[in-house]
């Protein structure tokens, strides 16, 4: 339990999602500029709806920082969409680098997916953003990033160990995240 529960923590959305956002703002624009615009970014797409998570654990209206009942998670995943499609707004307005867009926008659009499923279903969000973070390393720095792969089995047996999802959830979460990535970040990348 030890182990899974320590993969849960590293492999968080917000923890993934900022590291990626920093690589692929890094690649796009290196040096200052390449931070500077990964920093706001992050500040958007994981920083605010963090923060925001955290809060709401510390007034007691959410359970935990993993938001772990699917009855809690409507307003933190709209809070999230709204961040990141200010950030996106903000980073079009300012001309980010398009990779950085691209990134942000595939954040809308799996947010706005997993807003709509865990309406009903608590698909496993931290498999979606496993799979879409495979997807944007291999398509931002090329096929031998596909050594991470092996993360969505780690990470999607961690969420079962833990008894925080079920296989279906796991599975469907990776499938819907690396095809909004594909789909989504390919595209405008």
């Amino acid at each position: 339990m030890r182990v899974a529960r320590l993969v849960t923590e590293l492999t968080a959305p917000a923890v993934l999602v900022s590291l990626l956002t920093m690589a692929v703002a890094w690649h796009s624009a290196r040096g200052a500029h390449g931070l500077a615009w990964g920093l706001l970014a992050t500040l958007f797409v994981s920083g605010i709806p963090f923060a925001y998570i955290v809060g709401g654990v510390r007034r007691g209206r959410l359970t935990d920082h993993h938001v772990g009942l699917r009855e809690q998670r409507r307003v933190p995943l709209l809070i999230g969409l709204c961040s990141v499609a200010a950030g996106l707004a903000l980073l079009a307005a300012l001309g980010a680098p398009r990779p950085v867009l691209a990134l942000a926008a595939a954040g809308v659009a799996g947010l706005a997916v997993a807003v709509a499923v865990s309406h009903r279903w608590k698909m496993s969000i931290h498999s979606a953003v496993a799979a879409g973070t495979v997807v944007v390393l291999v398509l931002t720095f090329g096929v031998r990033l596909l050594v991470t792969a092996p993360l969505l089995l780690v990470v999607g047996w961690s969420r079962v160990r833990l008894r925080d999802h079920t296989p279906a959830q796991v599975l469907a979460g990776g499938l819907l995240g690396g095809l909004i990535a594909t789909a989504v970040f390919a595209t405008l990348r």
